[in-house]
């Protein structure tokens, strides 16, 4: 079963006003020039019409086929409203409410903490207030693992907790695949499953897919692009089918109007018939954590909010005096951004094959600003401005550290002192090894986690991963017990421009005791 027919007759794809569309045209050309990205998608929709859906640029860097509004991205963490949406189903169907403890949903289900598991409710798996640290645990699927989405739930309970619960804001995503979980509790289909019937069918988004791995051969799909050193390549997709429900969907700007038509119309889809009641749409826009935000730099004065909070699978803040409810997406290679006004009945969809975010971000706020009537700003010089300010501080942190660093100290240890396995309650087993007079460091759930340990100061190493478009080089201090043996290992990323989801820091590796399980 699809969209009413009505819903997307050829008349109702409107054009933009020929300046506006050259003006965007050459906002998102310079946009792509800028920040050095193959292709973008855009698409706008306004009072349940489309009014623009247009591709710029290449799929993949050295072939000619073009992006189009049918070219299918990885939308990442704009999965998010897809499974918040799903349990919103739930709760109408009377199947499930806000307010169930998880732990009833989900017997199995244990937080570090105790009184955590017991008062974890179904919409604190949606809001990002658990106590958890932000991004804790992301390594255990990010970069893609060989664990399943059972595994992650399990290991969750050995993640400590940052705050005490519903204290503070910090972004998690696994939490969601926990709520992927409860769906299929609840509902007795797998969370694909659920959404593929009761989003994509309904919606007619037929090119839509659930796991970057059922994109079939000769799909119009982008590439997902990162730098290599200094240079600009494609990369292979990330995987994220063990925390699906968290941000695996991949999807076009065209299918993705059908989906924010549907959001902005409170879930009515006209006949009758409705994805969610509209109580069930007003609760998934409430904001339930209040994010701290101080005010933007200077050159993004104009996007300063009033608030800034998260409700549940979308950001909801102001935008030049109006409401905004959005949210972004990123994996490795691929950044994402749908936004809405609700009181303009206006969406923008903007879908990226590069890891900059300052390109969505300059292209949304054009498109913004031309439906609201704000006075002309030039985003990309703005985003530009601020992007070559954050890489300036992030390449001065590092040069600062590199700076204390004493280069004549060595290490206590013999070289295979230092080999062994060591555990971490929650992710598992890290091996470093010994050969040729280097060391090794493997992540056993990670192949992309694979790299050589060079010396960096005392017993602390600096791991640079074999695949160099990882921006994720990190410390590793050994520190040794009064027998002279490694007794913990520590971890922490080089630089501050790593992604958060690198949670390298969350570990508390110990060597593995003798007759331990190899494989945890």
């Amino acid at each position: 079963m699809t969209f009413p027919t009505r819903w997307f007759p050829p008349a109702l794809i409107l054009a933009l006003p020929l300046a506006a569309q050259a003006d965007l045209d050459r906002a998102v050309e310079r946009t792509r020039a800028a920040f050095n990205v193959p292709g973008i998608a855009v698409a706008v929709v306004q009072d349940g019409k489309v009014v623009l859906a247009k591709g710029y640029g290449v799929r993949r860097l050295g072939d000619p086929a073009p992006v189009t509004p049918r070219t299918l991205f990885a939308i990442a963490s704009n999965t998010k409203i897809f499974t918040a949406s799903a349990l919103a189903m739930l709760v109408d169907e009377g199947k499930l409410a806000w307010d169930d403890r998880v732990v009833d949903r989900l017997p199995g289900f244990q937080m570090s903490d105790p009184y955590v598991t017991r008062e974890m409710r179904i919409r604190d798996l949606l809001c990002h207030r658990s106590g958890l640290g932000l991004g804790a645990g992301d390594l255990m699927f990010f970069p893609p693992t060989d664990l399943t989405g059972e595994e992650i739930v399990h290991r969750l309970r050995f993640v400590p907790l940052a705050t005490s619960f519903r204290s503070a804001y910090a972004y998690d995503n696994i939490l969601y695949t926990v709520a992927g979980e409860v769906i299929r509790a609840v509902s007795g289909r797998p969370w694909a499953e659920f959404i593929r019937e009761r989003f994509f069918g309904p919606l007619g988004m037929a090119s839509s897919r659930t796991s970057i791995r059922d994109v079939r051969t000769g799909d119009d799909v982008a590439a997902a692009h990162a730098m290599d050193g200094d240079k600009l390549a494609p990369v292979e997709h990330d995987v994220m089918d063990n925390s699906a429900p968290a941000g695996a969907i991949v999807a076009s700007a065209e299918d993705l109007t059908r989906w924010v038509r549907a959001l902005l119309a409170k879930g009515d889809l006209g006949g009758g018939r409705r994805l969610f009641s509209e109580k069930r749409a007003r609760e998934l826009w409430t904001p339930l954590t209040l994010i701290p935000h101080g005010e933007p730099p200077a050159a993004l004065a104009e996007a300063r909010s009033d608030f800034l909070a998260y409700a549940m699978g979308e950001d909801v803040r102001t935008y030049r005096g109006h409401l905004l409810v959005s949210h972004t997406g990123g994996l490795k290679g691929m950044v994402t951004e749908v936004s809405m006004v609700p009181g303009r009945n206006l969406g923008v969809i903007v879908l990226t094959n590069q890891e900059e975010g300052a390109a969505f971000k300059a292209v949304t706020n054009t498109v913004l600003d031309h439906y609201l009537g704000a006075p002309p700003k030039d985003w990309v010089a703005a985003f530009q401005e601020v992007r070559a300010a954050q890489k300036a501080r992030a390449k001065e942190e590092v040069a600062k550290a590199a700076g204390t660093r004493n280069a004549a100290s060595k290490p206590a240890l013999p070289l295979e002192g230092y080999a062994g396995r060591y555990r971490d309650p929650w992710y598992g087993d890290v091996l470093v090894e010994a050969s040729g007079g280097k060391l090794a460091m493997r992540f056993t759930h990670t192949p992309g986690l694979s790299g050589t340990l060079e010396h960096w100061q005392y017993d602390t190493f600096v791991v640079r991963w074999k695949d160099r478009t990882l921006d994720a080089d990190a410390y590793v201090t050994f520190s040794l017990d009064a027998a002279g043996k490694v007794a913990r290992v520590a971890m922490k990323a080089v630089s501050p421009s790593t992604d958060f989801s690198y949670d390298f820091h969350d570990l508390a590796l110990a060597p593995v005791a003798p007759g331990a399980p190899e494989r945890w």
